[in-house]
């Protein structure tokens, strides 16, 4: 492992090259503190991400080899939850019988390229890269509370992205399979480029099957991704699948694009809310907010606080309370 690669890993390559300038390499990673980090120009959340993963470094091993300093990292395996992508390049086999080797190295660097833009654009993480095959976690390292929903609109977006590559007369095509399950995330195997973290469970296996069984240019999604994503997006139930090595059939979707619904939340709720308690206070405020704003005296409301504390389940509540009174209500679209 490198800087560049520990860098990487936490989606920070930015730094790579002030780490350089400043002689920062992995035998002094260990003794860096928040000041340094700050001295060299590291942001203040970008801090924080990087002195957590230093802590998970155990100390400096001084044993040396030629060219080659080593040090010990703390492991643990982890039980966690992944949505986990693969992404396969459709009539590879065909495509470099038919190029020049050169020329299908070529290609081969542009689809990962076209791969790696849209992983890091909804802050997923390339584990492997297997010929034209690519291993993809959402929720590792860094988790989301939207790590289904990143990983379908990423897979989408890489349909579309790749199909829209020519390779010669033709153009390229993917298949994309998606599942989300629980996993044990272990220690690292191998080394250098090749290494990567051991993740073991059924998750992985089936997104690959799911990819396997995808049509071209076409995001197939097992059962535990779809009761995550609610109506974010339109499907085409497949029904249940027979598929090799589970001992029973698997229920398969495939995803056709996103939907239309204007609420984030409503999409992701689709049964019957249940009431809100202990925000009397709150919603009160509000419905007089909303009073003054009939009467023509302009009013702007901020709702602001941490992930998953009920912001959107007020709005609702309003909504619910306005539906009574005269008034207009507009909402920004999903952005997709």
């Amino acid at each position: 492992m490198t800087i560049a690669t520990w860098l990487r890993s936490l989606s920070l390559e930015q730094y790579e090259k002030t780490f350089l300038d400043n002689a920062l390499d992995l035998t002094i990673l260990p003794e860096l503190t928040e000041a340094d980090l700050e001295k060299v120009g590291v942001l203040l959340g970008h801090r924080k991400i990087m002195l957590r993963a230093i802590a998970a470094f155990g100390t400096s091993a001084p044993a040396t080899v030629p060219g080659e300093t080593r040090w010990r990292q703390r492991e643990s395996a982890e039980r966690r939850q992944l949505t986990v992508m693969f992404c396969d390049l459709a009539a590879s086999t065909e495509l470099s019988a038919r190029l020049d080797p050169e020329d299908f190295r070529e290609l081969l660097g542009t689809y990962h390229a076209a791969v790696r833009k849209e992983i890091k654009r909804f802050d997923g993480f390339i584990a492997k890269y297997m010929g034209d095959g690519v291993l993809i976690y959402f929720g590792y390292p860094r988790a989301h509370e939207d790590d289904a929903e990143r990983a379908v609109r990423a897979g989408l977006g890489l349909a579309r992205g790749i199909a829209r590559v020519k390779a010669g007369a033709a153009y390229l095509a993917s298949r994309i399979g998606i599942a989300t399950g629980l996993v044990v995330v272990g220690d690292l195997i191998g080394s250098g480029e090749a290494q990567e973290r051991g993740v073991v469970g059924d998750t992985p296996n089936l997104a690959a099957r799911l990819q396997g069984l995808a049509e071209p240019n076409t995001v197939l999604i097992d059962k535990g991704t779809r009761r995550l994503l609610g109506n974010l997006f339109e499907y085409h139930d497949l029904d249940e699948v027979e598929i090799k090595g589970f001992p029973d059939p698997v229920k398969v979707w495939q995803v056709l694009r996103p939907s239309a619904v204007e609420s984030r939340f409503e999409a992701l709720h689709t049964v019957h809310l249940t009431p809100l308690v202990g925000r009397d206070d709150e919603i009160e405020l509000l419905m007089r907010r909303w009073s003054r704003a009939k009467e023509g005296e302009g009013q702007i409301v901020l709702l602001a606080d941490e992930a998953g504390v009920g912001k959107s389940r007020m709005a609702a509540a309003i909504s619910e309370r306005r539906t009574a009174r005269p008034g207009r209500v507009r909402r920004m679209p999903l952005r997709n």
